[in-house]
């Protein structure tokens, strides 16, 4: 019992030799105004008008809702225009639109890695700075203002649009024409060799032609191609009828002139949708003395110009009777239904079961596709032989990337009614 009751006071005195003893007590601390002190230059942005207003907006933006961002998540190639880490990477580190050669074969540089090829697009994506300082002057850097070698040449021609600070340059980064590459060393395909020497043969497995290119069903541009109709620059340029020129859009506007215009509806501001809003097409010095409308001359005389000379294109790029150009009524699938008469979607009449499976039912599919899938059925791969093989000239090749340019820039030729009429025109003449 003793020798508990010592182990005790042993444990007692331990604990009280332990114990820590406060210092004495410092000055009182200067009271702040509440909502004017600590959080002052957060609410400079975080304000109604500011993030709360932006971020409501962009919620109606493909650039929010798209799935592009989960779908090509890992892709380093897609990653520069679909992922937001890609694209702050791409443009950190300037990386170039060109083609190295590697072995036998050309891979392209423009290209995120990856551990960058991941996140959906947000307001850091554009707005690189933000939370630097802390302060409204976070917003104005943008990722990029800086002139864009065209991925689609290889970084041969740039697209530059200098007004409002080269802030257009921040749209086109992404949104331009992928390349068009060869099947055989996978380099850029001579764009030049398309106009110079338009009767050449591209593609014609049945005469021996080199075929550098082996046609597919999604052989194009891609969809960014706004950014190269609006800058004017990077089309097939045939020579015709018409000169190769800008309308006055490509040197006083920007696209967010337009684009993050006063809000109307869904569209304008951040939601980056111009589709029925005129408000940035009314302001003083463009057509604020002669306000455009949806029912204005101005405005339907060259989408109804430029559908017809679509359509026209498309019903001379065919062979045997047979159309070379996919059609797609489905306004889901096909975001450029309407547009046409037939509903093209700029992809190419060669069936694919795979990237295509509603092919058939749209009168679509009906040229043979020179490289069957290996997903494919033995019986897809036995109806694909019985299918006509598609050939292709050199001013076919050319016209069809003028359809697509033309067509995917959306806006039926507002971006650059004089540049997108050229190149329509001129292709439908070399066409026989």
């Amino acid at each position: 019992m003793k020798r508990k009751i010592f182990l005790l006071s042993i444990l007692a005195i331990a604990l009280v030799s332990c114990k820590k003893v406060a210092g004495p007590e410092g000055p009182a601390g200067k009271d702040g105004t509440n909502g004017l002190d600590a959080n002052a230059t957060c609410k400079q942005c975080h304000n109604a008008t500011v993030v709360d207003e932006k971020s409501t907006e962009f919620k109606l933006s493909k650039h929010s809702y798209g799935t592009a961002a989960f779908e090509e998540a890992g892709s380093t190639g897609c990653a520069p225009c679909h992922e937001s880490e890609g694209f702050k990477y791409v443009c950190k580190n300037n990386i170039p639109a060109t083609f190295t050669l590697s072995g036998s074969s050309y891979v392209n540089n423009y290209a995120a890695t990856s551990s960058t090829s991941y996140g959906e697009i947000g307001c850091f994506t554009c707005h690189s700075s933000l939370h630097t300082t802390y302060g409204y002057s976070d917003i104005s850097p943008l990722t990029t203002t800086a002139a864009v070698p065209m991925t689609m040449w290889g970084g041969t021609k740039t697209i530059n649009i200098t007004q409002s600070g080269g802030k257009s340059n921040l749209c086109i980064k992404c949104h331009q024409p992928r390349p068009v590459t060869k099947s055989t060393d996978k380099n850029v395909i001579d764009y030049a060799a398309l106009s110079s020497n338009p009767t050449a043969v591209l593609y014609d497995t049945t005469t021996g032609a080199t075929n550098v290119l082996k046609p597919s069903y999604r052989t194009g541009i891609h969809y960014g191609s706004v950014g190269a109709i609006y800058a004017g620059i990077g089309g097939i340029e045939f020579s015709g009828s018409l000169s190769y020129s800008n309308s006055t859009h490509t040197t006083v506007a920007s696209c967010q002139d337009c684009h993050t215009a006063a809000m109307t509806g869904k569209a304008g501001g951040h939601t980056f949708v111009a589709k029925g809003n005129f408000n940035g097409c009314n302001v003083s010095g463009c057509h604020s003395a002669s306000p455009i409308t949806a029912t204005s001359t101005k405005f339907t005389t060259p989408r109804t110009n430029h559908k017809t000379l679509l359509n026209q294109l498309a019903a001379k790029l065919k062979q045997d009777g047979i159309e070379i150009l996919n059609r797609n009524p489905d306004t889901e699938t096909n975001l450029w239904a309407g547009l046409t008469t037939n509903n093209y979607d700029g992809y190419l009449n060669i069936y694919d079961p795979a990237s295509n499976p509603d092919g058939e039912t749209n009168n679509a599919g009906q040229f043979r596709n020179p490289s069957p899938g290996s997903s494919w059925t033995s019986a897809q791969t036995a109806y694909n032989l019985t299918l006509p093989k598609l050939k292709l000239t050199n001013a076919q090749m050319g016209a069809i990337i003028n359809f697509q340019l033309c067509l995917r820039e959306y806006s039926l030729g507002i971006h650059n009614t004089s540049y997108s009429e050229a190149l329509l025109t001129n292709s439908i003449a070399v066409l026989p």
